[in-house]
């Protein structure tokens, strides 16, 4: 485990984060940041925060800050094919995996790591997005938390209209015998984030967290990435249909969901926290995809209730 870098002038993180390569058994590189709680206060235990699509450690330096300010350590990682990790397509821009197991592999070679560094126990997982799509495998694979919290999971995948009734036949046909890295219909090569306007963007509905997003990617393109590939959307589709016929792990879990959520299909995380024996989900008012990105407020309820969700099953 060798250190990494770690973007602190964008990051807006707590004092003392630090970034670690991490090599996983296929070869594959990844990385993990991770940032202590704040010396003033009593260690609670460390956050697993698995980002979505396209994300990187850095754009949760934020969440860091204030996890850290009530006693917790987080780590965050950049999975396989995204952030400064080893891109899996020959196009950087492309997100692209070869499997969706592989990034399983991830999560097992992070909580390896997490070990080593003997970070504070007990271990709570959020998941937001993409991540909360692997974070539910991780759980029925029995990752070692006390409880989770999800953010817009993508335990469904949106598309556009006229994608739906060909999704799966497309996907797998270019998956099987195509060209699975090509990319996927009616999306672009380029990040959402460097090229779409402020004005009914589809991630948040304040305009500093979405400038604090963009400064991110103009000081540092290396960390963007555009639409996924074929691949990618045949493996999620697959994934997210087996999550579906899971029944959910007995695992205390809060869910979080934005009123307005245009990314992730809104039904299946219906359905799913429907059948959570021990889960909330909160519908939260006026919110798009990134509750973490949210208005002041909106961020200030999920971190109270975050906090509070972990603090009643330490």
């Amino acid at each position: 485990m060798n250190d990494a870098p770690l973007f602190e002038d964008v990051a807006e993180g707590p004092k003392g984060g630090r970034a670690y390569w991490l090599t996983c058994p296929d070869g594959v590189k990844i990385r993990l940041a991770h940032w202590p709680k704040s010396e003033r206060r009593k260690a609670r235990g460390t956050v697993l925060l698995f980002p979505g699509r396209t994300e990187y450690a850095e754009k949760y330096g934020p969440a860091a800050a204030e996890f850290a300010a009530q006693g917790y350590d987080m780590i965050a990682v950049d999975w396989r094919g995204q952030g400064i990790a080893n891109r899996v397509a020959e196009d950087k821009l492309l997100g692209h995996v070869a499997d969706f197991d592989d990034y399983q592999v991830d999560v097992d070679t992070v909580m390896a790591a997490v070990a080593e560094l003997d970070l504070p126990k007990p271990y709570y997982l959020i998941g937001h997005s993409m991540g909360g799509c692997i974070g539910l495998r991780a759980l029925h694979r029995n990752l070692p938390v006390n409880a989770a919290v999800f953010s817009a999971p993508m335990w469904g995948i949106g598309l556009a209209t006229w994608l739906r009734p060909v999704a799966w036949s497309l996907s797998w046909l270019t998956h099987s015998f195509g060209d699975g890295t090509k990319l996927s219909p009616a999306t672009k090569r380029e990040g959402y984030v460097q090229i779409a306007p402020f004005e009914d963007n589809q991630l948040t509905k304040d305009p500093e967290m979405w400038a604090f997003m963009q400064r991110q990617l103009v000081a540092h393109p290396e960390l963007a990435l555009g639409g996924p590939s074929v691949t990618w959307l045949y493996l999620a589709l697959r994934e997210t249909a087996s999550l579906a016929r899971t029944p959910p792990p007995a695992i205390p879990t809060l869910t979080f969901l934005g009123a307005d959520e245009r990314i992730v299909a809104t039904e299946p995380v219906h359905k799913v926290m429907e059948h959570w024996k021990n889960g909330e989900l909160v519908v939260v008012p006026k919110a798009e995809h990134e509750i973490m990105m949210e208005v002041p407020d909106t961020r200030a309820m999920f971190y109270r209730r975050t906090v509070e969700h972990f603090q009643a099953h330490a």
